[in-house]
């Protein structure tokens, strides 16, 4: 099983604004489920914790392996997400592991 982590901070400061693109980012990232195939498990949401350390919005997809992940990445609807998801931050975080 292979774990796509990914964190994001927004690029907006005023409190309505990020709302809005957080729920954006969530609704459409759950909004794969089903679509890319290859998703086994998805988790998506902002953080409950407020600090200097803390990213907005965080997410987990589970893969069955790399070939998955590619498969997730190259997929246009994925892509049509990342391409908004891009367009409302100011930095990206990802990990990527097997377990």
């Amino acid at each position: 099983m292979l774990k796509h982590i990914v964190s994001w901070k927004l690029a907006a400061d005023d409190p309505e604004t990020r709302v809005e693109h957080i729920g954006q980012i969530v609704s459409r990232l759950q909004s794969l489920v089903g679509v890319v195939p290859s998703i086994r498990a998805l988790s998506v949401g902002p953080t409950v914790v407020a600090g200097p350390n803390h990213w907005d919005v965080g997410l987990i997809v589970d893969f069955d392996d790399e070939d998955g992940l590619q498969d997730y990445q190259d997929n246009p609807d994925h892509r049509a997400v990342a391409a908004f998801i891009r367009s409302v931050i100011d930095q990206q975080a990802t990990v990527d592991f097997l377990v």
